[in-house]
């Protein structure tokens, strides 16, 4: 069965001075403020598109390459993935990095690194941003 997950923003005013708050409306985890200064210069407290990239990409990456651990025998103890996503402005998202470092007994650097390379290929938001090059760096604990 589909599911469907939404978020809505209000925004107001201009790009550069303005503001606006994203809701979280399927979790209703609460909201973030978000403005242009927070996704082109120093966050200061607010969101950005970027950061929610980021954490889409590092969350499902990280089901992802669990699943597909688990599916070669070899269940993960523990995966901490970070997901770093370039905005420039006047080009947009330049490219996404993943780094994950894992604690997978029985498995060895060269296993984990196919392992994520999969994970990363097949992840459904890696496959939603095949627009935006994406890195990957990964070893084990």
């Amino acid at each position: 069965m589909a599911t469907t997950r939404t978020a809505h923003t209000v925004w107001e005013g201009e790009l550069l001075t303005g503001n606006g708050t994203v809701t979280f409306d399927s979790s209703g985890i609460g909201s973030q403020p978000v403005s242009w200064p927070s996704r082109a210069e120093k966050a200061n407290g607010r969101t950005s598109p970027e950061e929610l990239i980021a954490a889409a990409h590092s969350s499902c990456f990280s089901m992802a390459l669990s699943h597909g651990l688990t599916g070669a025998g070899t269940p993960p103890t523990r995966l901490e993935t970070k997901a770093g996503v370039t905005f420039q402005p006047g080009e947009g998202i330049t490219g996404i990095h993943l780094t994950v470092r894992g604690e997978v007994p029985g498995l060895d650097e060269q296993g984990f690194a196919e392992a994520a390379e999969g994970a990363k290929k097949n992840c459904p938001v890696s496959q939603a941003l095949t627009g935006v090059p994406i890195t990957l760096t990964a070893e084990l604990a």
